[in-house]
């Protein structure tokens, strides 16, 4: 097992989820915005758990699905932060920030898929 400290999809899609957890207290907090926040809030943190249950897969096929779940939720919370920074609750450097973050681990599960789904037919 990896440890911690090696940027895997697993340790950033975690840190990705507390910053997302940070951002979404802000947001009720200092914006008094709790619908927008609320669904970054859940898609935000469902891609790290998504990773993380994929560890437990008890198949190649169902640890597939794990990673196009949280490839989706991925999807989804970048449309949540387009959604916040263009009605103004975030702030252009905020946004650029975890959009950058968003990103970078929508193509390590992107990529993952395209591995994981190559060797799943070339094993048929």
């Amino acid at each position: 097992m990896k440890s911690e400290g090696e940027n895997t999809v697993r340790y950033k899609s975690k840190k990705f989820s507390i910053l997302i957890i940070k951002m979404y207290q802000f947001l009720c907090d200092e914006k008094k915005e709790f619908v927008l926040s609320k669904q970054v809030l859940r898609s935000g943190t469902s891609i790290g758990a998504n990773v993380a249950e994929s560890v437990c897969a008890i198949s190649k096929r169902d640890f597939l699905s794990k990673i196009y779940i949280a490839l989706k939720e991925c999807a989804e919370t970048n449309y949540w932060l387009e959604l916040l920074f263009e009605t103004d609750y975030i702030k252009g450097e905020e946004y650029q920030s975890m959009k950058a973050d968003c990103e970078e681990i929508y193509y390590m599960l992107q990529a993952t898929t395209k591995t994981v789904s190559s060797q799943l037919q070339s094993s048929n």
